[in-house]
Formats: C-alpha cells, structure tokens, sequence
C-alpha cells in the first residue's frame, strides 16, 4: 500500500513541474507575428524595446511589438534558456532579425497551462 501511494504521489509530482508550452510564444517571436501574442498578454505589460521602456497596457505591448518587427524583420529565434518555478517563470531567446541579433527576455506567469506574459525586455 506504502509503494501505491508513494508512486501515485510522485506521479502528481512530476505532472506539476512540467513546464509550461511557451511554443505559440517562440513561434510568434520567430515569426515577428505580434497579433500570436495578443491572447498571451497580461492586463499590464513592462516594456523594453529600442527606443521604449515603460509600462503598458496589452493592446500598446502589441502596437511596440508590431513596430518592431516592421522595423526589424525576424529570421529565426532560438531559446537560450526557460524555465519554472510554480506558477510563474521567464524565457531567455536570441532574436535574429536582418539588422542585427537581440536578446529576449520574457516573464510570465501561468495559470492552469495558460501563459500571461507580464515582461518583455529586447535588447
């Protein structure tokens, strides 16, 4: 009986550290699609983009980032480093665009496998 509940425990264990699918984000990013992020987007958003560093609600997060693509079109976005810690984490990506290469950084929090980024810094 000991070994039944020791594994069913570890099994929900395991089931709660898996980490959250940051796919649609990665894809997004890759693809310098922000209209993929809208749903994503937590209530308020700190901003850190060239020329920008503030506070703002998701639909100007999703106007900064649509400027930035426009202006620096995307070609790949390779993960460097992600990772969990209950309900919350952050994303660390290279950015690779036709003017030069940028350093991402995302936090979000999760909430039942849903994503709501409440930072982005590209630098």
């Amino acid at each position: 009986m000991k070994k039944i509940f020791f594994t069913l425990t570890l099994a929900v264990f395991v089931l709660h550290l898996q980490a959250v699918d940051m796919t649609p984000v990665t894809n997004a990013f890759k693809n310098g699609n922000a209209e993929q992020l809208k749903e994503m987007m937590a209530t308020e958003v700190d901003m850190v983009a060239p020329g920008v560093t503030k506070k703002v609600n998701n639909s100007e997060a999703i106007a900064i980032l649509k400027s930035f693509f426009q202006n620096n079109k995307p070609s790949a976005f390779t993960v460097t480093h992600n990772a969990d810690k209950n309900d919350s984490g952050f994303l660390i990506g290279k950015l690779t665009t036709a003017n030069k290469d940028f350093r991402v950084n995302i936090t979000y929090t999760s909430k039942e496998g849903k994503i709501l980024i409440s930072i982005i810094r590209i630098e």
